[in-house]
Order: C-alpha cells, then sequence, then structure tokens
C-alpha cells in the first residue's frame, strides 16, 4: 500500500491483516485489546516461522499513535513492517533479524483518537475519547474545532485596537508580535478556529475538553495524580489502552528494547524524562549514547535526554511516559521518536526543540512561508479569508493546517519521512543479547558413566540482562540450563535444572584495545559452562536446554558413547 495518506482505522486493519495472509511465514495479527469505544488494539508479530517461535528470541516493541493526531507514528509502523516483508531474503540485516529476533508492533494504540483526528469534520484532542475527569458535556468558552466545516481547524483573526499582533511588514500572510510600546497600528487578536458556548459577548476562553486524558501520562513508572500531572488518569495503567499494552509486554521477557512514535520535533528522545542523566547507571547511560548516536546517523535525527533538552517547562517534568515505564521498570532501553520538523524542512536548523516556540527570530516564519509557497505548493498555509462567525461576527480565519503541516508530514512526504527508520529499529533489534550453542559433548568415564558438558555464550553486543537497572531491580532471572533425562538414564552428580547467571555482550568492550584498563577477571564472561555426569546405555540420546527470557532459547542433543 502507498504511503500517501493517513489511514483510518478499517483501512489499517486490512492493510495488516493483508500483510499477514500474504506472508503468513513472517507476520502474525493479533487484538491485544480493545479500546475506549471497543475498536482492536492490533499487533503484528514479525518473524520467520521456520527458524522458530518468537517467544524463543530476542524481541524488539514497536508503537505508534498513542496520541490522537500524531497519524504519522501508525504510518511509520506500518511502513516499517512492508519494509520487513519486502526486503527478508534480500536484505542481509533485515533476514538476520527476522531469522534470529522477533518484532512486536502495534501501529495504532489510540485507534478512537486517531479515528476523531481523520474524520470528515476532525476533532482534535490529546489522546483517549473517554470522558475524564468528569462525564459531563463542558459548558461556556470557545470549543476548538472546524466551524466552517471545510475539514479544517485553522486560526481565526479579529482586529482589535488592543491586540497583540500586527500583519509583517515583509509577508502580509504573517503575523509578529507587536512592539511593546506600540499604538497607533492595525492590531489583531487570535483565537483557535471554533465556536463560543454562552459567551457574554466580551470575554472569551478556552471550553475545557470532556476529553482530558494523556495516555502518555498513564504508564506505571512515575505515575502522578492528577493535582500533580494533569491527564494521567485515576490510577496507573487505568486506560485499557495503555492496559492492552503494559499486559503484553509484561508478559513477554523477551523484549530486549521499545520504540515509541510519536510527532513532532524531528528528534530521538531517551529517559529519563523526570531525572538526570547523573541518576542513571553510568553504564546504562554510556549504551544509550550509543545507541542514539547510531539511531542519528541512520535517521538524521538528533538524540538528547528528555530531562535536559525537551521539558515544555524548565520547572515542570513528565512522569508515567512509555520510554520512562519501559526503562526503569522493565529494565531495557526504550525510545521515543519525534516524527517530522518543520523546521528542518525550512532550513532552519540551530534550533531548540522547545525553546523555539517560545522565542524565535522572524527570519525562521519567513522560511517556513517560502518552504510551504516551494514545497508544499502553498497547500501548508492558508491565505486569510473572511467568514462570519455565529458568535463573533465578522472574522478571518487562515494561518497553517497544524494537522496535515505540523502535527504530521504532508502526505506527500509521509513515505519519505518515515522510511528514516526501518534500519535503525533492525539495528535495534540486532544488538540484542542472543544465546547460541557454543559446544556440548559427552565424554565417557568408565563403564556407562559420562560427563556431558554444555557450554553457550552471547553473541549480541548487550549483555543478557539487557540494563544495568535490570539487574539492580533483578529484572532478569539469568540463564537457565536444563538436561532432559530419557528412561534408563540416572544423574549422578549435578542438578537437572541450573540456574548458571548472566551473560556479559561487547557494549563494554573499551576503544582501544590496550592493556591500559588491566587485564583481571574473567575474560570469557559471554560463555557458560554446565556439566553434568549421568550413568546411561551408549548410543542414548540426552537433551540439552539453555534459556535465557531475554536471549533466546537453544536445544540440542549428545550421543552417549
Amino acid at each position: 500500500m502507498p504511503l500517501d495518506r493517513y489511514l483510518r482505522h478499517e483501512e489499517l486493519t486490512q492493510a495488516l491483516h493483508q500483510l499477514a495472509v500474504e506472508h503468513p511465514h513472517l507476520f502474525i495479527v493479533e487484538s491485544i485489546g480493545h479500546s475506549w469505544e471497543g475498536r482492536d488494539i492490533w499487533l503484528v508479530t514479525a518473524t520467520a516461522a521456520a527458524t522458530g517461535p518468537a517467544r524463543d528470541k530476542p524481541a524488539l516493541w514497536v508503537d505508534g499513535n498513542i496520541h490522537a493526531t500524531e497519524v504519522a507514528g501508525a504510518m511509520a509502523c506500518l511502513h516499517f513492517l512492508q519494509h520487513l516483508a519486502r526486503e527478508y531474503g534480500r536484505d542481509a540485516d533485515v533476514t538476520r533479524a527476522l531469522d534470529t529476533r522477533a518484532f512486536y508492533v502495534a501501529p495504532r494504540l489510540n485507534p478512537d483518537g486517531a479515528e476523531w483526528a481523520l474524520a470528515d469534520r476532525p476533532k482534535f484532542i490529546r489522546s483517549s475519547t473517554r470522558p475524564y475527569p468528569h462525564d459531563e458535556e463542558p459548558r461556556g468558552g470557545l470549543k476548538y474545532e472546524d466551524v466552517d466545516g471545510d475539514g479544517r481547524a485553522l486560526t481565526m483573526r479579529i482586529r482589535d485596537a488592543n491586540g497583540p499582533w500586527k500583519t509583517s511588514d515583509r509577508d502580509p500572510r504573517l503575523l509578529v508580535r507587536r512592539d511593546p510600546a506600540e499604538v497607533g497600528g492595525v492590531y489583531y487578536r487570535l483565537l483557535p478556529e471554533g465556536r463560543i458556548d454562552e459567551w457574554d459577548g466580551v470575554t472569551v476562553r478556552m471550553q475545557a475538553r470532556k476529553e482530558q486524558l494523556d495516555l502518555n501520562r498513564n504508564y506505571p513508572a512515575g505515575w502522578r495524580q492528577e493535582h500533580e500531572q494533569f491527564g494521567a488518569g485515576p490510577y496507573p495503567a487505568s486506560e485499557p489502552e495503555v492496559q492492552a499494552a503494559v499486559k503484553f509486554i509484561a508478559g513477554h521477557p523477551n523484549i530486549t528494547g521499545g520504540v515509541a512514535f510519536h510527532t513532532y520535533s524531528g528528534v530521538l528522545l531517551r529517559p529519563y524524562s523526570h531525572h538526570a542523566d547523573d541518576t542513571l547507571p553510568v553504564e546504562d547511560l554510556w549504551t544509550y549514547q550509543k545507541i542514539g548516536a547510531r539511531g542519528t546517523e541512520l535517521t538524521g535525527y538528533p538524540n538528547i535526554s528528555v530531562f535536559h533538552d525537551f521539558r515544555y517547562h524548565p520547572k515542570e517534568v513528565i512522569t508515567g511516559a512509555f520510554d520512562d515505564w519501559l526503562y526503569d521498570h522493565q529494565g531495557v532501553f526504550a525510545w521515543t521518536v519525534e516524527i517530522w520538523s518543520p523546521q528542518r524542512e525550512a532550513g532552519i536548523t540551530d534550533y531548540k526543540f522547545i525553546e523555539w516556540y517560545r522565542e524565535h527570530p522572524v527570519e525562521d516564519d519567513l522560511k517556513l512561508l517560502a518552504w510551504n509557497d516551494d514545497v508544499l505548493g502553498g497547500k501548508g498555509f492558508v491565505d486569510w479569508y473572511a467568514f462570519d462567525h455565529p458568535q463573533l461576527g465578522p472574522v478571518e480565519i487562515g494561518g497553517w493546517d497544524s494537522m496535515y503541516t505540523w502535527s504530521n508530514p504532508p502526505p506527500a512526504l509521509l513515505e519519505r519521512e518515515v522510511n528514516r527508520f526501518p534500519a535503525w529499529l533492525v539495528w535495534l533489534a540486532l544488538i540484542s543479547p542472543r544465546l547460541e550453542l557454543f559446544g556440548a559433548t559427552a565424554t565417557a568415564l568408565g563403564g556407562d558413566t559420562y560427563r556431558v558438558r554444555l557450554v553457550v555464550h552471547n553473541t549480541g553486543w548487550l549483555p543478557t540482562y539487557v540494563t544495568k537497572i535490570a539487574q539492580k531491580n533483578k529484572r532478569s532471572r539469568g540463564l537457565v540450563c536444563e538436561i532432559e533425562l530419557p528412561d534408563g538414564v540416572t544423574l549422578e552428580s549435578g542438578r537437572v535444572r541450573v540456574e548458571a547467571g548472566e551473560l556479559e555482550g561487547r557494549a563494554y568492550k573499551s576503544a582501544s584495545p590496550s592493556s591500559w584498563g588491566g587485564w583481571g577477571g574473567d575474560m570469557t564472561v559471554d560463555r557458560a559452562k554446565v556439566e553434568w555426569v549421568i550413568r546411561g546405555a551408549p548410543g542414548t540420546q540426552v537433551g540439552l536446554v539453555a534459556r535465557h527470557d531475554r536471549a533466546g532459547l537453544v536445544r540440542t542433543v549428545v550421543t552417549l558413547g
């Protein structure tokens, strides 16, 4: 399916199921729950069935569109699945990833909110459509909506002698701030497009939304009550969409990392949202920085800390976010990708992601308008036009069409933008720990007695426990090795089930192969050896199993004699 438009729930459902029909050896589609309005929350499991089930492989979680208007996230997920289908058997990394790892992809965690945003007459809310915190219709104030029925919700400008805005002398479409001491000009007051309920003819305030939840504040890590954080819900994971994700992820300990697609800013965000970098275990911070650097190389997006570089207010923090929960509670590296940067598209490169909206030069706005004219054919910014408002009378409507220019890439640029991510997602899967067989032997000790040895190693870059915080919080059980004794074989020494600890990867090797850091300790920390002494008849086959929740499963057989 070409990615030149945004799909509503029914079309997305059809696209996902069609992928599974066309590629049954790679994809399984299932519903992991239902939204507030009863829509299926679809999840696609992607792995090569011929090489084993997904549960026996390390896996990467990918989701999108938890916020209602951020529909590009769902399309990034769909494009990634199409990329896997197209490149399996052709691209070496994709093939290896699907043969040895798995992906759990939930393209649209919030199908209700997306349906509202994509409706013929859209309604834009932050996240869930469930009424919260009160189940009553709001009264009074301006209700943000498409008041003239053209399918867009833009901006209204009204002439007002005390208005803070005026037209720019460099481009009449552009409104700029009035000088602090300026008088005697033509000035405007700006309002979101919408109707005013119970207007008194003088004052205008925004009407409180009936739907005030933010699903990305409802995850358990750091969850705070409503008086501390707006829209977080009545209790952690109270909302069905978040419950579905939390239940699935918690029930799949083979998940070794996660990426959530949001919009917009054109940036890769990492935890914490509410703590400084020096609160992370230093090895985790180093690893996050290395993963981020590779992400920047592959996607072109900067990688930053939410706490240090992406706070909405310098005195406030975010809690209850997905990536914080996945890192802090599940102990795996998680990222939030903010798709799309209109500023960067317009050639604005030296800017801070949040601070730009508080303060930036007029030249930036002129660059954006020029980009709108030259690249978008004028479709992103709507020239001001007269409208007879039902309460305000004569107004002008226009400005940026935010839904398809700021909140999401314009449809014509969508595929190009989401094509940035598949290579990084595949790489994130391939750095996970992976358990492989190093060797298995049965050595005769005399008579019908044998020493059985199983050696496995972690061939992944990350250690089997994945993060130091997982190790600290005991989120990883460690390696479990078992011997399967057929009838007639007895165990003389050792235990049937042996817990063999964790295996390191290659993530913490120094940059230089020198002895500067010392050679002390075990230099084969990526391997584990388990031995048993058994008694049995020559020719008997004995099964050996090594498994790690995060690194996968190995099965082999040794023959006595």
